[in-house]
């Protein structure tokens, strides 16, 4: 049999494409990723803290030193690495959040803070697994908006509130 120098390449692309027919190979699966957001508002009118913000009294005043902190807003969900989830946030305020890579007890993710259409904020950073990042702003006349932003790739959800504050996260702001 005599071969042409075109049919050995033919050969080879036929043999690779119909070789593998029935052959699946496993993929792991998404990694999915749990993402907590709490709204407070801070301001200073001497009302005290928000039963509901449990422990985090202590922190919020020494980070921001308002006299009165109230939860306007608690979200939490759940979404794959690589793909966005978005959280509308009081005052016309909207938060993507994107898990982009798990390494060890680390979630890098991308974080857009938008005040309607309009960009606010965008920030990526590593977060270490159930910890919390904390951002101040916007004002308002009485004080500002404190946003509590926190995953976790456990399989139980926690609300905020009852994780640690002040987390080590490596964060870079655009």
């Amino acid at each position: 049999m005599t071969l042409r120098p075109g049919s050995l390449t033919f050969l080879i692309i036929a043999i690779t494409a119909f070789g593998q027919v029935g052959v699946t190979y496993a993929q792991p699966a998404p990694k999915q990723v749990n993402v907590y957001v709490d709204s407070v508002m801070a301001a200073d009118t001497n009302e005290g803290t928000d039963p509901r913000l449990g422990g985090m009294d202590k922190r919020l005043r020494g980070l921001f030193g308002f006299s009165t902190y109230s939860l306007i807003g608690h979200n939490e969900g759940q979404t794959d690495c690589g793909k966005m989830i978005a959280f509308t946030l009081p005052g016309g305020k909207i938060l993507h959040v994107q898990p982009r890579a798990i390494d060890d007890d680390m979630i890098a993710m991308e974080i857009v803070l938008f005040d309607g259409t309009r960009p606010m904020m965008t920030t990526d950073l590593k977060l270490k697994n159930n910890g919390t990042l904390i951002v101040g702003g916007p004002r308002y006349e009485q004080g500002m908006m404190i946003i509590s932003i926190g995953a976790s790739t456990g399989t139980t959800s926690q609300p905020m509130q009852a994780q640690a504050l002040g987390t080590p996260a490596e964060a870079n702001t655009h």
